[in-house]
């Protein structure tokens, strides 16, 4: 284990694996395989997803006029496509959890942002209050500050 690795590990102490305490390295292995359960069923909510966004294209592309998309339908398929985009984010998420012990805040921020994304391109302005935009404005603002200095303070 290198200086860089020693010192992520004494900052995130969540987890500790040099526990001597028998009850905390059950619980610690515990938590390991609810982890890897977690990663086998985001693989299958990927693999869903991907036919879901087959499904809607091929639904949208056979209804009347044939092999042409409206706006709504290429918003609604966008909207499977970043779903599934954020579901191999939240999976990468996972698998360096796993493999690290520590969770990637960088990453976890830049998942939370293509989600926000998602949402706002799937939006149906005609139906939100102002308060609900100036809302999602503030989390957007948010997020991306927080990615910034979380990316300033990495370099």
């Amino acid at each position: 284990m290198d200086k860089q690795e020693k010192t992520d590990r004494a900052n995130h102490q969540e987890l500790p694996e040099d526990n001597e305490d028998p009850l905390i390295q059950f619980l610690h292995k515990t938590i390991k395989l609810a982890v890897k359960v977690l990663a086998i069923l985001m693989t299958l909510v990927i693999i869903w997803g991907v036919g879901d966004v087959i499904y809607i294209l091929y639904q949208r592309l056979i209804a009347p006029p044939m092999y042409l998309l409206n706006i709504s339908d290429i918003f609604e398929t966008f909207g499977a496509f970043l779903a599934v985009l954020i579901a191999i984010e939240i999976f990468t998420n996972i698998t360096l959890y796993i493999r690290d012990d520590i969770l990637p805040i960088k990453l976890v921020m830049g998942t939370a942002l293509m989600a926000i994304a998602r949402k706002i391109i799937v939006f149906d302005y005609k139906l939100l209050t102002p308060m609900h935009i100036l809302a999602t404005a503030a989390v957007v603002l948010a997020l991306g500050i927080t990615y910034w200095l979380v990316s300033k303070k990495s370099d």
